[in-house]
Order: C-alpha cells, then structure tokens, then sequence
C-alpha cells in the first residue's frame, strides 16, 4: 500500500471513527446541547449514564488518534514543495493533542465530581461539586479544548487545503470547501466568549455545523489520495 493510500485511510478512518461516539453522546446524553443546561442536570444526567456514559466518552476522545499519523505523514510528503506544511502539521497535531486532553475530563474528572454531587447530603458538598465542575469545564474543555484545539485545527486545515491545491493533489472546490468549513467552525469561537461575556453574540449551531463539514472536508480528502 502506496503512502497515498495509507494518508486516505487514516483520515477515512479518523472521521469516521469520530461520528460513532459522537452520535452516541448527543442519543444517550443530550450533547452539546445539555452544556446549556444547569451544572445541577449535567452532574446528575451524567450519573445516571454510568460506566457505559463514561467508556463512550473515552471513545470520542481517543478514536481520533488515527488522524496523527495522517497529519505527520501528510506534512512529510508536502514539505518538500511549501514551507507552510512544517507549521501546519505542528499546529494540527498540538490541535489534536490538546482537544483529547480537554475530552479525557469526561472520563477522569466529571464522574468523580459527578458522583459527589449526586451522593452529597450537604449544600456545601453540592456547592463545591458544582464550582469544581464549572472550573474544569471552562480550563479544560472551554480553554483547552475548545478554543486552543479548534484554533489550531482551523488553521491546519486552512493552510493544509492550500497547500494541497498549490501541490495540484485536490481540486480547487475541496480548497474552497475546507475554507468554508473552518469560517464555519471559527465562528463557533464566539460562544466560548460568550460564556464569560454574555452580551457576546453567538451562534449556537456553529460548531455542530462546522465540525460536521469539516469532518466531511477529511473524507473527501481522504478519498481523494486513497483513489490516486
């Protein structure tokens, strides 16, 4: 199998594997959109999904990893013809890094803050639990997560999708797209800010929207170089 083709698989593979537990979350847990509930029902939906809640969180943060060596493998082989791919490929494997260690808060972190909040026989055990949760969320999947990790995906797959049509391996649409993807996707920053700035507008469905079509720039991508 042809380097070409191992590229495509894994970023097949990648997003794929990426829609399962996804799916998953948002049938057995209500994400994202129980994060706009009260920290109160988050603790407590989330107790109630159990092991099974816990193990799909670990799925979702974990099964992008075959995206890593696509990007490394990606970078080598267009290094040779623009100087941008060394940085993006930096950009997009600290992006991955650091979206899978905000994730991993759902399987080490909320069901010990989870499980006190439920079992608490004081407000103040409650309370604790809740500004405990509310602190993590915000550095690990608000800061982490969610701004530094779709930051720097955004910006690999900008200069990744230039640098492939400049290397005439994709089509100028799949630039377009991916483009379009990620101004989608850049848009949903603005409800990060907005849970520190409530006047901050924001558009709720900017990230499902755009992480949906950037998942789907990967599998043309994908299809493209196992096809060649």
């Amino acid at each position: 199998m042809n380097a070409h083709k191992i590229i495509g698989g894994l970023l097949i593979a990648g997003a794929v594997a990426l829609l399962i537990p996804y799916n998953m979350l948002i049938v057995i847990f209500e994400y994202p959109d129980i994060l706009r509930q009260s920290t109160a029902t988050v603790l407590t939906k989330f107790y109630e999904g159990g092991d099974a809640l816990i193990w799909t969180w670990f799925a979702f943060a974990v099964t992008g990893l075959p995206l890593l060596p696509a990007y490394i493998m990606l970078g080598q082989k267009l290094e040779r013809q623009t100087s941008l791919a060394g940085m993006a490929t930096t950009l997009g494997v600290v992006g991955l890094i650091v979206q899978m260690i905000g994730l991993l808060r759902w399987t080490f972190v909320v069901p010990v803050l989870a499980d006190s909040f439920v079992h608490a026989t004081d407000e103040p055990t409650r309370t604790a639990a809740i500004m405990a949760f509310k602190t993590i969320h915000q550095f690990g999947g608000v800061i982490l997560g969610e701004h530094l990790g779709q930051l720097f995906t955004i910006a690999w797959t900008v200069m990744i999708s230039y640098a492939l049509y400049r290397s005439q391996l994709i089509a100028r649409w799949v630039m377009y797209f991916g483009y379009a993807a990620s101004a989608i996707y850049l848009a949903a920053q603005l409800e990060l800010f907005a849970t520190v700035m409530p006047s901050v507008p924001a558009w709720n469905m900017a990230g499902f929207i755009g992480s949906t079509l950037w998942l789907v720039w990967l599998v043309i991508v994908g299809v493209v170089f196992v096809r060649r």
